[in-house]
């Protein structure tokens, strides 16, 4: 008798396969958003709505009474790694980010789940869900329920929900000339999920790129008491150039940033080899009428101002004499690569890059 062969195990798909983008690449170009959000109804009429979408925040707050108020958001992206529970986790980080930014404590997570059940397997999305339900329990709060659909490509986030008291909502419209501009995580995580899809992305890259992505942004909540800190936001899709623009035209301000930002490791040798992301170039490309640079600023280091951060750090409006307090601060909590990257001035809103 003919011995028959065992079939072979099917290879399991890569999650970035199935992507054209991913992370906070998948963001639409700000200059697309807001053509898309012009013309929205006003929310004045919305006397407890403490914060909605005029000033490109972080996430709407509803004040609740007068000692709580409601941080809502709402977070999803393609995967930017395929092991399916590091997908979870950095989708569910980047979502809970949001809440942290704006001072507040989350209290419950619905999952989104988008995914195409004819490619991938029901272990492989229990495992998205896992990662993201495991960094949910790090935070302290349940994924509560959700909602799934089947979807051409593997989308997962979160809605996420907190409280903060109102007299400490920490917003992008709030910094004043002079503040000192803290960015508490080091940039590049576009550059090394660009590589990893090129299979150009080492072990070390790997570990770095997982780590950052899946550092909660958890003393967001501290810096709502912290003297001086003055206005928060997250730096993400837009990379450090487009958030800090934010913070510039909700506040009234002008910017100058620093073009030697901290990196994470092996970043600027691949930026120097050429690794960027599309988004990078969607993105100067939406704001860059309001940066100024130097006619020398090398093409790699404008490609890292502009680096969509999935999972980035928070970026911290504070007054001068508050700073080195602030960095103790972010320091103590493990972000050992915060530092200072700017500083705010009286003028119109735009950034110069020095």
């Amino acid at each position: 008798m003919t011995a028959i062969a065992p079939e072979a195990s099917p290879q399991p798909v890569r999650l970035t396969s199935l992507a054209h983008g991913g992370g906070c690449g998948c963001k639409l170009a700000p200059a697309v958003l807001q053509s898309i959000l012009k013309g929205m109804p006003a929310t004045a009429a919305f006397s407890n709505l403490m914060v909605g979408t005029d000033t490109s925040d972080d996430a709407a707050v509803w004040r609740l009474n007068d000692s709580q108020a409601l941080v809502a958001t709402t977070d999803f992206f393609m995967p930017v790694v395929d092991d399916p529970f590091d997908f979870g986790r950095i989708a569910a980080t980047n979502a809970l980010s949001d809440v942290y930014a704006m001072g507040g404590t989350p209290i419950l997570a619905l999952a989104i789940v988008g995914m195409p059940i004819d490619r991938l397997s029901p272990e492989t999305i229990r495992a998205i869900l896992e990662g993201g339900a495991s960094v949910c329990a790090e935070a302290g709060v349940p994924v509560a329920g959700g909602h799934s659909i089947d979807s051409v490509e593997p989308i997962y986030g979160l809605v996420a929900l907190g409280l903060v008291h109102p007299d400490k909502v920490l917003t992008n419209r709030t910094a004043r000339a002079g503040d000192v501009l803290i960015l508490t995580k080091a940039l590049g995580v576009g550059v090394l999920s660009a590589a990893f899809k090129q299979a150009r992305l080492d072990a070390a890259g790997y570990a770095a790129l997982i780590a950052s992505t899946t550092q909660l942004n958890a003393v967001g909540r501290e810096l709502a008491d912290s003297p001086g800190v003055h206005a928060v936001t997250d730096v993400t899709g837009f990379g450090l150039l487009g958030h800090a623009l934010e913070i510039c035209r909700g506040s009234g301000l002008a910017a100058e940033v620093g073009a030697d930002p901290p990196l994470l490791p092996g970043v600027e040798a691949l930026a120097k080899a050429g690794v960027r992301t599309g988004a990078s170039t969607r993105n100067w490309d939406s704001y860059g009428e309001s940066v100024r640079v130097a006619s020398d600023l090398a093409a790699w280091k404008r490609d890292l101002l502009t680096d969509p951060q999935t999972s980035g750090g928070l970026l911290i409006a504070v007054a001068p004499d508050q700073a080195d307090a602030v960095l103790d601060l972010v320091r103590a909590h493990g972000f050992s690569a915060a530092a200072v990257v700017g500083r705010l001035a009286k003028g119109a809103p735009e950034i110069r890059v020095s």
